[in-house]
């Protein structure tokens, strides 16, 4: 239940976004308001729907409302709370049916799809064709360095320890 002041467009606002099963409009603070408010929301395509009801109606303005608003009903606080309670149960029903339904529409699809798939795979191969052994796979070779990288390791090698060939220099003398 949302309780909201008939002013414009607040009430509009929260009818449009909550989508009520039920509206009531209450005249005892501001009467030309709720008249407006209760003609608005019965014409509106986003609320013709909802059940209206009118609570605290003036006396001058009983004659007024009945011809503007012959769908709504003027009730009294407890009428409007037994008649909610009405609306609500047969709402969790149609909730609850509505659950149940696209519970079973995902099943048959389920089932569909998986009939489906069985038709698509073709007949059913014995057990023991089934179950061959993949040979394994190949160790993977390791591949070449790059060059750039070899001409590196020789010239560190090089530098760091004494060369196997022989100089063709002459020997420096001491």
């Amino acid at each position: 239940m949302i309780v909201s002041e008939p002013r414009w467009p607040g009430f509009w606002e929260i009818a449009k976004r909550e989508k009520p099963i039920a509206v009531a409009v209450d005249f005892s603070h501001a009467p030309s308001h709720a008249l407006e408010t209760a003609d608005y929301i019965a014409k509106a395509k986003e609320t013709r729907d909802a059940a209206l009801y009118l609570l605290r109606v003036p006396e001058d303005r009983l004659d007024v409302v009945r011809k503007r608003l012959p769908q709504a009903a003027i009730v009294t606080e407890p009428e409007l709370s037994e008649r909610l309670a009405v609306i609500e149960r047969e709402a969790q029903k149609r909730a609850l049916e509505k659950k149940e339904a696209a519970a079973e529409a995902r099943r048959t699809a389920s089932a569909a799809r998986q009939a489906a798939k069985k038709a698509a795979a073709g007949p059913v191969k014995p057990a023991k064709a089934a179950k061959k052994a993949m040979p394994p796979a190949p160790p993977k070779k390791k591949s070449a360095p790059s060059p750039k990288k070899t001409a590196a390791k020789k010239s560190v090698a090089r530098n760091t320890g004494p060369s196997k060939k022989k100089s063709v220099r002459p020997a420096r003398k001491k």
